[in-house]
């Protein structure tokens, strides 16, 4: 008894009357429409409510100890953009990392001091005095003494050698043999009898950095975009026109461009594998070269792991990996490389008759932008809408500690009098209001929303292109039958009729998207967990939810075709497109994923054309490039930009090819099980796709013919 086959559901039935994509449709997934329009609705409400709270400046300028802005423009802090802490010390305090403010008196200054000075010593000598006061409150005068000052809080006790870093002045460190010097001391008396040695400054500074590490590498990071923003952008223009070439080439040149793509992603990792060879061979009498990553943990100087050699052996196995896998995958995949590439030649013919295709990507692109520019800038709106909350900070024991106050009258306050020593500073900024308690589920929306409409644009562009194409593959007569203007008719038949299939769809994966972020969140609060149940759970999660994303946008791109084609709903026409598949899923592994393999290699060749481009030009490797290239902290920084900005602009262009290969699989499909090549019932697929499948065919059943009919 033979087991029973899987019911995939019917096969397709001929139908004289169908052409192509249905014309005469009706609106799908109304009621997730409505709901798309709502949440958007109240997207813009959020935005609105963020923007006329919030106040970006918390994130470009730092804020003295009244919560005024260092440098802002129109204050008469403009003058004074960088800001100075009394006593550096403190900020080694535990309380920084719960409160993320250092307990002492920060004033903005026009410059940070430049040599170390005690408040006595500057006393004495009047022009040390006139230089010491710039770093005082106002209110300090001539006639006050050394005592008074430091009881009031209008002075520092001892100026240090600072250099500005992120806007803030911290003491320059610097070491000597065995000693560790601030300036070129050694030891220094505060002012108050009390002697510091350098190593316990150093300590204390390094521990009060702690907090402001990450905030200091991203501003040393925006520092760099700021210095090279230009050189990206030409870079990505760079990118745009190799991507646009390659296509063009590859519609008149597929069989030729395919190979070359192959054999130059081989060069270029070769490449990659002897340039890390030399650099690994260059540091092998380098002192400290030999020293671990492991060793020297993490750094915030990302260029410090350039002269370990142990970097370059990785960046080597990697690339050499890589090389042999793409080797092995060649070679194992020959014939049916030769199936792909005939199927990218009959896709490039596709793109030929419908060659506004080729520029829609650049219609996705600005939308993406705009919801990503969106998401941003409200983001930051909604982060920085806290109000200023000031606490009292004192030396001594007072009741009143860490209590909120109000700077305007906290000298004639209750609390003054009962804490002399007692200062109202600024904290941090919060709120107690409304607003401020759902302030974490506004943030929350606008990350679930931007997941949404990110979603949305990119299915968007799926249904329209694969509309497009599906009015190419069944036009009977190419390309008399080929409607005019394919591209805005299918966008305008997902717009008007299917933006709840595309709203459904795009919600789905947005869903998914906001779990495996909030299971990385999850995963980053359990890291010093010791719970290796939980972590287990934790990483089987991740893993099961990575897979079911790749799943749901696998389906989710068919099921847009099947929608384009038929008008039906997103769950019937995800149902639908998987039964297909499933009934022709040799097909799918023979040829689908191998075409998609061969694309791969080709935004995997432009990225990495534009990669090393760019690593000679911002590395100062090549010195004809040495007075050009700008001064960066980290020159990875506009590279890895490049590299990636670059695959996204690969990644459009090649979408297309990716789509038009889908979709013409799709209706292939369709077209075996509508028709048979008879007269009656012709196949709408041209004679060399018809011999492509047949030899897929051949080759799939071991040298059996399979008839079409």
């Amino acid at each position: 008894m033979e087991p029973e086959k899987p019911n995939y559901g019917e096969p397709r039935k001929y139908d004289a009357n169908f052409k192509g994509p249905i014309q005469n449709r009706g609106c799908t997934d109304i009621i997730c429409c409505i709901l798309f329009i709502v949440a958007i609705v109240a997207y813009f409400a959020v935005g609105i409510l963020a923007w006329s709270q919030g106040d970006p400046r918390k994130v470009i300028y730092p804020t003295n100890s009244k919560g005024q802005f260092c440098g802002q423009a129109g204050t008469e802090l403009q003058t004074k953009p960088l800001l100075f802490y009394f006593n550096i010390m403190k900020c080694a305090s535990p309380l920084v990392l719960l409160e993320f403010q250092c307990p002492t008196t920060q004033l903005c200054v026009d410059t940070c001091p430049n040599r170390f000075m005690t408040l006595l010593k500057a006393k004495v000598v009047p022009s040390d005095w006139n230089y010491y006061k710039s770093y005082c409150k106002q209110g300090v005068s001539d006639g006050m003494s050394a005592p008074d000052i430091l009881k009031n809080g209008l002075c520092p006790a001892m100026l240090l050698p600072s250099k500005p870093l992120t806007r803030r002045c911290f003491p320059a460190l610097s070491k000597q043999g065995q000693q560790v010097l601030v300036g070129n001391q050694t030891t220094f008396n505060d002012g108050r009898g009390n002697v510091i040695q350098a190593t316990d400054l150093i300590a204390g500074v390094q521990n009060a950095s702690i907090v402001m590490e990450a905030r200091q590498v991203v501003m040393k990071i925006f520092e760099d975009y700021t210095h090279s923003w230009y050189w990206i952008l030409i870079g990505l223009v760079l990118a745009t026109i190799i991507s646009l070439i390659f296509i063009v080439l590859l519609r008149f040149l597929a069989g030729i461009m395919v190979w070359v793509m192959i054999v130059l992603v081989i060069l270029v990792v070769g490449y990659g594998i002897v340039h890390c060879y030399f650099e690994y061979a260059a540091l092998k009498n380098e002192p400290g070269s030999n020293v671990t990553l492991q060793e020297i943990g993490f750094q915030t100087d990302f260029s410090v792991y350039l002269h370990i050699r142990q970097t370059w052996l990785a960046f080597m196995i990697i690339l050499a990996i890589v090389e042999v896998i793409i080797i092995l995958l060649l070679i194992f995949l020959r014939k049916r490389i030769l199936l792909a590439i005939a199927l990218i030649k009959e896709a490039s013919r596709a793109i030929g008759h419908v060659m506004s295709s080729l520029f829609y990507p650049l219609l996705t692109f600005l939308l993406l932008a705009v919801v990503i520019a969106y998401w941003a800038v409200t983001a930051v709106f909604l982060s920085t809408s806290n109000q200023a909350i000031y606490k009292v900070f004192n030396e001594t024991a007072c009741e009143y500690s860490r209590q909120n106050c109000d700077p305007a009258n906290f000298s004639t306050s209750n609390i003054k009098t009962k804490c002399p020593d007692s200062m109202c500073l600024f904290a941090f900024y919060g709120g107690e209001t409304a607003y401020h308690k759902y302030l974490i589920g506004l943030q929350f929306y606008n990350v679930f929303l931007f997941f949404w409409c990110a979603n949305f644009v990119t299915a968007l562009g799926q249904m329209t292109l694969a509309g497009a194409f599906a009015s190419y593959y069944w036009a009977f007569n190419k390309p008399k039958d080929i409607p005019a203007c394919p591209i805005f008719a299918s966008l305008g038949r997902a717009l008007r009729y299917h933006t709840g299939s595309l709203a459904f769809g795009s919600l789905i994966l947005a869903i998914i998207q906001v779990i495996r972020v909030l299971l990385e969140y999850l995963d980053y609060k359990l890291k010093g967990a010791q719970n290796k149940f939980a972590k287990f759970l934790l990483c089987c999660l991740k893993c099961c939810f990575w897979c079911l994303e790749k799943f749901i946008k696998f389906l989710n791109r068919n099921a847009y075709i099947m929608v384009a084609i038929y008008g039906k709903n997103f769950c019937t026409s995800a149902r639908d497109a998987f039964f297909l598949l499933m009934r022709n899923v040799i097909r799918v592994a023979v040829l689908d994923k191998v075409t998609d393999f061969l694309l791969f290699l080709g935004k995997l060749l432009i990225v990495g054309l534009v990669g090393i481009f760019a690593f000679f030009f911002f590395s100062g490797r090549v010195k004809a490039f040495e007075s050009t290239a700008p001064t960066l902290n980290y020159y990875w920084v506009p590279i890895l930009t490049l590299a990636i900005g670059s695959y996204l602009i690969a990644h459009g262009f090649f979408s297309v090819y990716a789509m038009c290969v889908d979709t013409l699989f799709l209706c292939f499909c369709e077209d075996l099980e509508r028709n048979n090549g008879s007269e009656e019932k012709p196949y709408y697929m041209s004679v060399e796709l018809r011999a492509i499948l047949s030899k897929s065919e051949d080759s799939t059943f071991h040298g059996q013919e399979v008839p079409f009919q």
